[in-house]
């Protein structure tokens, strides 16, 4: 499984210190240290949906131009998160086809599911 996370997110380094605590195997990506790129951003765009994949509660949301922030869909959404990797909602965890965004409980037993026995 390959997580997307940002250092200096809480909710990302809590949802790291579960998965090793589940035993969970993963391979941590930081989009802001180790980069964006279209070749995996836009599958996740492809398997969430840009409203769900894009964090418009983030500063850096807020400080995009309206130009910017109008006419979201897949491609602009891809673009944009490529250019401002802050603007993906995260984590986000890729395991094969499946893709999950966040780390609520739903999440948790999303995860869990994967996890093979």
């Amino acid at each position: 499984m390959k997580v997307y996370t940002l250092k200096i997110c809480d909710t990302c380094r809590k949802a790291l210190k579960w998965l090793e605590a589940e035993g969970i195997a993963f391979e941590n990506h930081d989009i802001r240290a180790d980069g964006t790129s279209e070749d995996w951003v836009a599958p996740v765009v492809a398997a969430l949906g840009p409203d769900t994949a894009l964090n418009r509660r983030s500063t850096t949301w807020r400080g995009l131009s309206d130009a910017e922030k109008e006419g979201i869909d897949a491609a602009k959404a891809v673009a944009l998160i490529v250019e401002h990797p802050t603007l993906l909602k995260r984590p986000v965890f890729v395991a094969g086809e499946t893709v999950i965004c966040g780390f609520d409980a739903k999440a948790q037993a999303a995860l869990k599911a994967l996890k093979p026995t």
